[in-house]
């Protein structure tokens, strides 16, 4: 029965609140911290189980009425208050129900993420600097903070690879449908023929984690400074300021060249360096657990080819869910939160389906 789980995910809601607020639990950073993301996690649930046990008790309320009255009128206002929260609540076991199909506990991290052009040369570095710009609309859309990490710019205003963070609401929740090979087909300018190229930049989102959640014994890690290559003028050209740092047991390797201060590429590096060993733990775990733990919407491998821009149709197509969109211009303009919404929906269905809703 639906209120029984809602009441016992409240008792456990509870029990998060009491122990966050022991004075006891506070010098355990790590683990005041994964209390606290539990927490978030059982708020919505939390908030779902008071407007489910008041519906219920309106509804237990009118019947009650119904045994004990024999007034017309009194009966007939009770009838009615009956039939609509019987309504109400058939809609919200839909909503309760996904509610309690196990959430990805990632959805509410912010974000590194990673554009790297693929095949197809200057016309991929281009489309990687379309991608870029596309992201940086939609985080100012959803009011996110940016942050550039990295970048390897060519002439053209393209990227070989830039890295960036997001910071704000529901980050990787809404972001993680981006992982993947993203592929467009399109006249570039310098094309004299007017022949259509295809060429793909791949896309990598990462969840940004702690330093109490992944520890990296700094033994283990190789730092390298150099001048950075880019633009940030006079003192960044001139002064090392550029950090490269391989983490030698795995050979992830992690660079920073954006600030001018060293101590703050330093620090951005592992930020960068912590998620990728986090993401490797991650895909390690997933691995072991199956095939079937992953979402009908792809499983988020850099290498999955998960959408096509066309430029001479006008269109969008994600592959994972057979979705087509138009007005491509204004989706590369960051107006892509309706897509991925449709995405976090064929989510949903599976998980649903997956639970037995």
């Amino acid at each position: 029965m639906l209120l029984e789980k809602l009441q016992s995910i409240h008792e456990k809601f509870d029990q998060l609140e009491a122990q966050l607020a022991d004075p006891a639990t506070a010098p355990d950073q790590k683990r005041m911290t994964a209390l606290g993301r539990e927490r978030r996690q059982l708020v919505p649930i939390e908030a779902a189980y008071q407007k489910y046990k008041k519906l219920s008790d309106d509804l237990r309320g009118a019947r009650e009425v119904l045994k004990e009255t024999h007034d017309p009128e009194m009966r007939a206002l009770a009838e009615d208050e009956m039939h609509s929260v019987e309504a109400e609540l058939a809609i919200y076991d839909e909503e309760v129900k996904y509610l309690l199909v196990p959430q990805d506990p990632d959805d509410s991290r912010n974000v590194i993420i990673e554009i790297r052009a693929g095949t197809g040369g200057d016309e991929a570095a281009l489309f990687a600097g379309d991608l870029y710009r596309m992201y940086m609309r939609y985080a100012e859309r959803m009011g996110w903070k940016m942050e550039t990490i990295d970048y390897n710019e060519t002439g053209l205003k393209g990227f070989r690879e830039i890295s960036f963070s997001l910071e704000g609401e529901d980050v990787y929740g809404k972001m993680k449908w981006e992982s993947g090979v993203h592929r467009v087909q399109r006249v570039p300018d310098t094309e004299t023929q007017g022949r259509i190229h295809t060429s793909a930049a791949t896309v990598a989102v990462m969840p940004e984690v702690e330093d109490v959640e992944v520890e990296i014994n700094m033994n283990d890690v190789r730092i390298d400074i150099f001048r950075s290559g880019g633009k940030g003028g006079q003192n960044v050209n001139k002064v090392e300021t550029a950090v490269r740092m391989t983490h030698i047991p795995t050979g992830i390797v992690a660079s920073c060249q954006e600030e001018r201060s060293q101590l703050k590429n330093r620090n951005k590096a592992l930020k960068v360096l912590r998620s990728r060993i986090y993401e490797l733990k991650k895909a390690e775990q997933e691995a072991k657990l199956g095939a079937d733990r992953k979402s009908m919407v792809g499983s988020g491998d850099r290498s999955e080819k998960i959408r096509t821009y066309n430029f001479p149709q006008d269109r969008v197509t994600d592959h994972r869910i057979g979705l087509t969109l138009h007005n491509l211009p204004a989706l590369l303009d960051g107006d892509i939160d309706g897509l991925i919404e449709q995405l976090r929906i064929a989510d949903r269905a599976k998980r649903l389906a997956n639970a037995g809703g």
